[in-house]
């Protein structure tokens, strides 16, 4: 079943991906006060697209309810990355807003 899942999985597993590294990449920068809600939601949403592919892949019953919540952080995500001019934040608002419009795509 989670066949029909896999563009979704896979925009899920791409934003993991995506802002571990930018999460990575903000404890580097000089300011990292600054950064702080850019790292809090990075891991947030890491966390939660690992969670919706993992439900995904096994058909959970709670699947629209994680993939619902996982599209609403990755696009807070997305919102707090975008007003970072760096590289990776930039790489990573556009990966998080392609993983929220897969999941909303996925629970419609």
């Amino acid at each position: 079943m989670h066949e029909n899942y896999q563009q979704c999985i896979d925009e899920c597993l791409a934003c993991m991906k995506e802002c571990n590294h930018c999460f990575d990449a903000c404890l580097k920068e000089q300011d990292v006060t600054m950064m702080a809600q850019c790292i809090r939601l990075d891991r947030e949403c890491a966390e939660i697209c690992a969670i919706a592919a993992t439900a995904m892949s096994r058909n959970s019953p709670f699947m629209n309810e994680i993939c619902t919540l996982c599209a609403q952080i990755c696009e807070a995500c997305g919102n707090e990355c975008k007003n970072h001019n760096s590289e990776h934040c930039q790489r990573c608002a556009d990966t998080c807003f392609r993983c929220a419009e897969a999941c909303r795509k996925m629970v419609s």
